[in-house]
């Protein structure tokens, strides 16, 4: 088909859309699914794709590739977006977000037969059977399924339980009876009425209706007491003590806050992270967290609104409250939607927000134990970003003056490659042109020094340097670079201690990146170890710089007999306070004359 003949088809076909809620669907030129879509006026949405310059690469390459438009009206926008998301998942267009979530999660399920059976399953069977789920954590599964075993004996067997078999006497008691985990219902020694009793007790407590249950087992524990029943009423408060037991470690805020649904996004890039929470009368009952991967820069409020709808289904939530950190593109009929500011709720999306951080971080650092290139890439990548580099920094240096009251001034400088320290490029500096304490023409001289051997030895330039002071040292960093001509070469900024703020050559105004940005962490990094190698450096120079003041000048002490008295006698005040005889054992009696009648010349002869 040419071009001009496709063009016209696909503008009559835009026309031709009605404006009314629905889905739309992009195929390419082999029939292929490319994109599903939602709209609230099916018109206004697919003409904007076409009478605007797309703002970015993968979306210009999209409607590129377009070659045929479908589309399905809805009654309104909820439905359109229902049904936009179960096509998502059935055709699984490329160009669509995608949740990275591909798992069968286990069920509880409630059997329909007489005396049920309650365990965990993947498959799910219409046969009238009650399920509850799906578990994203099996963790939490078990949990409860355990919980329910030390409350409840329950048949576990495989048996038809029938009230003719039972009469007809066709089973025995099993193994399972003798160790008290069921009350054999098989033989007669359970009645189907006290049974589900007990059913609707557990049906209550996967529901998370604890409350409901432990005044019930309180009531029974009541009356058991007051016919003196004392066995069976301890028997009663050991359950009622497993079950409080278990609501105060799940209930995490208000009790009241009952059947809700809290939802939170972390946004990346590439990828977004969403957390869901259930929540019955305060105790979480669900909670999960998923990676969705952006294909068309989608924004927060949409990858948001995909992630409820697609939560909501699959766990087949009812909650009329959802909890959520911005209001999504779509108002659910029925349903409150609320943006906490402070209380309980907003503890509760904190502690959404939190979970998608945790998971996002353990996503990362299995990344990089994985593939280490392409997590450290990621990292050069946001900090091009961030410092509006021209090039990645795959090797950045760092420099940090030392020095003690104006003396034994020194400096330090390591470097990183690829975000990691490369310890085998790390350098001291000893200051040699400047007198006293001067930062600025300290830093002036070593970067003049560490480039132009760079330069004269024609060895590698790094990408950035970082300069550990304010607008000052970089000054005279930047002087440096000037006589060197490599100012337009390289990247350089300044870190001031006080509030972290970067600073960039001719700019008054520093930068200030969020406290948790991966660029931000790199920098600090780079800081305390120049900061670390520095001053161990500089440590080292005030001994030697003691040891000659002090003990080296004496006439006929050199560099091992001073520190043969140091090491053993640890400072120069102890020294001195020693006697003669007590440092013979140490540098012999010729040497241990002279020091001792150099500090108490009054006792030579």
């Amino acid at each position: 088909m040419k071009k001009n003949t496709l063009q016209e088809n696909l503008s009559a076909l835009v026309r031709s859309l009605p404006e009314k809620p629905g889905v739309y669907r992009y195929y390419d030129k082999d029939g292929k699914i490319l994109y599903v879509g939602k709209a609230k006026n099916l018109k206004k949405r697919v003409s904007s794709y076409f009478n605007k310059e797309p703002d970015s690469g993968k979306l210009r390459l999209l409607v590129k590739k377009i070659q045929d438009i479908r589309f399905i009206v809805t009654e309104t926008e909820l439905d359109a977006l229902l049904l936009e998301n179960n096509l998502i998942k059935k055709l699984q267009p490329r160009y669509n977000i995608m949740l990275k979530d591909d798992k069968t999660y286990p069920w509880i399920c409630i059997k329909n037969e007489p005396f049920p059976r309650v365990f965990a399953t993947r498959h799910i069977v219409n046969d009238g059977s009650e399920y509850y789920g799906p578990y994203a954590s099996v963790r939490m599964m078990k949990t409860l399924l355990d919980i329910i075993r030390k409350l409840y004996p329950l048949r576990t067997c495989k048996l038809n339980l029938s009230p003719k078999n039972i009469q007809k006497k066709k089973f025995k008691v099993c193994l399972e009876y003798h160790l008290g985990n069921c009350m054999a219902p098989c033989v007669g020694k359970q009645s189907e009425e006290a049974y589900a009793e007990t059913i609707a007790q557990i049906r209550s407590i996967i529901k998370g209706n604890l409350s409901e249950v432990i005044g019930a087992l309180r009531r029974v524990m009541m009356d058991y007491a007051q016919k003196e029943d004392f066995e069976n009423a301890q028997l009663v408060k050991e359950k009622l003590e497993i079950l409080e037991n278990y609501k105060s470690k799940s209930t995490i805020v208000n009790p009241r806050i009952n059947n809700v649904d809290v939802f939170s996004v972390l946004n990346d890039e590439k990828r977004a992270y969403v957390n869901f929470l259930k929540v019955m009368n305060g105790a979480i009952v669900q909670a999960h967290t998923v990676e969705i991967k952006k294909k068309l820069n989608e924004t927060p409020q949409e990858i948001l609104t995909f992630a409820i709808t697609d939560f909501r289904q699959r766990f087949g939530s009812h909650a009329k409250e959802i909890i959520v950190p911005f209001r999504p593109e779509v108002q659910w009929p029925d349903i409150k939607i609320i943006v906490p500011k402070k209380g309980d709720k907003k503890q509760l999306l904190e502690l959404s927000e939190r979970n998608a951080r945790y998971y996002s971080m353990e996503q990362q650092k299995q990344q990089e134990l994985v593939d280490p290139e392409r997590h450290s890439r990621r990292i050069l990548e946001k900090m091009k970003q961030d410092l509006r580099l021209d090039v990645l920094p795959e090797i950045i240096e760092c420099f940090d003056n030392s020095n003690f009251q104006g003396t034994f001034p020194v400096a330090s400088m390591v470097q990183f490659v690829k975000a990691k320290p490369n310890k085998k490029a790390y350098r001291h500096f000893n200051i040699k042109t400047v007198e006293g304490p001067n930062d600025f023409a300290s830093m002036e001289e070593i970067i003049l020094r560490r480039y132009g051997r760079l330069q004269k030895e024609n060895l590698p330039l790094p990408q950035l340097i970082v300069v550990d002071g304010g607008k000052g040292q970089l000054s005279a960093a930047v002087k440096s670079l000037k006589k060197l001509n490599l100012d337009r070469k390289i990247a350089i900024i300044g870190i001031a201690k006080r509030l972290e703020e970067l600073y960039f050559p001719g700019d008054p105004l520093p930068l200030y990146l969020d406290k948790k940005s991966v660029t931000l962490k790199v920098i600090q990094q780079l800081r305390d170890e120049a900061h670390r190698f520095g001053i161990t450096h500089h440590r080292k120079r005030r001994q030697q710089g003691t040891l000659k003041s002090e003990l080296t000048t004496i006439k006929g002490i050199g560099k091992d007999t001073a520190q043969k008295l140091l090491q053993h006698f640890r400072s120069v005040k102890k020294i001195k306070d020693v006697s003669e005889q007590e440092m013979i054992p140490v540098i012999g009696k010729a040497k241990a004359a002279l020091v001792y009648h150099h500090f108490h010349p009054e006792n030579k002869a």
